[in-house]
């Protein structure tokens, strides 16, 4: 196959982003919604300590995980160019780390299970492997996918995973109702997706392992795995303290509460990174349309985003019981707790869109040991106080890194801090007001559930957007945003040009 095979055909630049954009939007859409009616669902079928039990196991297979990748699909996507058998070579490493990571889940499992005190957990790690093993048999052919930019197979595959997980996952549940029905909507949702992008990349790896140039392929894809290695901890380390040292029904309240929140803004910035990290990419020569095609996408994700937390922390004490149902209550403090983080995830995430397609792989890696070092001690302090404490201060140890990370990121690239903060403040500003303006307004709220966090959400996007629109920037990135969605990312002008 030639090389020119992996790349986006000559002059789609412009239509493939533009249609990714849209396309992207909506495979997430439904994402999210099948992942909050999964949870809505799973949490009246299952209890809180059957939650707690996948949980525990759930670091384990993250931590698993970000070795297996190696960073090496992210390598396939920013690369100028990219031969056959440079993806070969990465197929097999992928492969074998993964089995071999497989082997080690299998080998380490009763380990874990007695470190919890918790005898379930060790078989439901063995049975995990095999999950490790279907995302490496598929990693570079979704790489290759995403290289090529067919967001639109992309999409479909993603809506048909969440929808089959959830049908199995629920489906379970009439067999037997326990952690497992969780784990076969997980398996699900890992083995579809690696048949589907076999099928559709048209690409079948070699047994030669001959390939020239692979050290900087690997050398890119080490930044990334240490940025990911670094960043378990941040993700992961606050299920397992909880877990070890309150046991499974308080991290099971801490893991719904996660969940419903901060899981859902997380997923809508990790598929676009799908769109935007291969055009990005493909922008680094040319620094102004660079800056321009961020900084539209960026303020659409705060306005679509922020609002909608700002009205949940209000009515947590609302939401959460109706959602999830009354035994869940206790997790409405949590909630409103990791909210407050929730209203700058949407912001920060995507940073690593820049780190990526600008090559950054190392001060990627660097920033993640930050975040995690800062991330372990706002756990450590938090956790005397339950899962509560640690939701807090993980809150507030966001807020205090934000301004810099802006500042690290504007070091280097075409985007700087000052840009980034014209863009964002209003928003960010307006959120905050909003999330004020909904608590004041409790006592004047409809009596149900559902219109009074209707109620909630419409004054919290009013009162965010006529705060962006008071400020110079937030007009200009509102109106741009706006033309973001009938036109293109790219401009017509541009057409032709990768």
């Amino acid at each position: 196959m030639k090389a020119s095979a992996f790349d986006p055909p000559e002059g789609s630049l412009r239509q493939s982003v533009g249609r990714g954009a849209v396309v992207t939007g909506l495979a997430q859409a439904v994402k999210i919604a099948t992942q909050i009616l999964s949870v809505i669902l799973l949490s009246r079928l299952l209890s809180p300590q059957d939650f707690g039990v996948v949980a525990m196991s759930a670091p384990v297979l993250a931590f698993v995980a970000l070795f297996q990748d190696f960073g090496l699909t992210q390598a396939t996507v920013q690369k100028n160019s990219i031969t056959h058998e440079e993806v070969n070579y990465l197929f097999w490493v992928n492969v074998a780390v993964s089995v071999a990571l497989a082997c080690l889940m299998v080998g380490m499992a009763p380990l874990i299970g007695r470190f919890y005190g918790e005898p379930r957990v060790g078989p439901l790690i063995a049975a995990m492997a095999l999950q490790i093993i279907a995302y490496g048999l598929g990693a570079q052919h979704l790489a290759l996918l995403n290289r090529r930019m067919v967001f639109g197979r992309l999409a479909m595959v993603e809506i048909a995973s969440a929808i089959a997980g959830l049908c199995a996952a629920v489906g379970w549940t009439f067999v037997d109702r326990s952690y497992w029905a969780l784990y076969a909507g997980t398996l699900t949702s890992a083995v579809l997706p690696t048949l589907c992008y076999w099928a559709n990349s048209h690409w079948r790896p070699g047994l030669s392992l001959k390939a020239d140039g692979v050290g900087v392929l690997l050398n890119f894809g080490a930044g990334i795995t240490g940025f990911n290695f670094a960043n378990f901890f941040a993700r992961n380390l606050d299920n397992i303290l909880i877990g070890r040292y309150w046991g499974e029904a308080q991290l099971g309240l801490y893991d719904r509460a996660y969940k419903l929140l901060l899981f859902p803004l997380s997923q809508l910035a990790n598929p676009l990174s799908k769109v935007m990290v291969p055009a990005l990419s493909r922008m680094t020569n040319e620094p102004d349309r660079y800056r321009s095609a961020y900084l539209r996408v960026m303020p659409l994700m705060l306005v679509v985003a922020l609002p909608g937390v700002a009205a949940a922390i209000a009515t947590a004490d609302l939401l959460i019981p109706f959602v999830l149902g009354e035994q869940w209550r206790e997790s409405a403090g949590i909630f409103q707790a990791l909210g407050f983080a929730g209203l700058l995830q949407p912001l920060n995430n995507p940073a690593g869109w820049l780190f990526i397609s600008q090559g950054r792989s190392g001060d990627f890696m660097r920033w993640g040991v930050i975040t995690a070092v800062t991330s372990v001690l706002a756990f450590l302090i938090g956790l005397p106080y339950g899962a509560l404490g640690v939701a807090v201060v993980y809150a507030l140890s966001e807020y205090l890194r934000t301004p810099f990370l802006w500042i690290y990121v504007g070091k280097k690239g075409p985007l700087k801090f000052a840009d980034m903060f014209r863009a964002a403040s209003p928003f960010i500003l307006g959120s905050h007001l909003a999330l004020v303006a909904a608590w004041l307004s409790r006592p004047l709220l409809p009596d149900h559930a559902i219109l009074a966090v209707a109620c909630a959400a419409v004054l919290s996007y009013a009162v965010t957007i006529a705060v962006a629109l008071l400020f110079p920037s937030g007009r200009q990135s509102l109106g741009e945003a706006l033309k973001l969605l009938p036109e293109r990312l790219i401009k017509p002008t541009d057409r032709g040009s990768r």
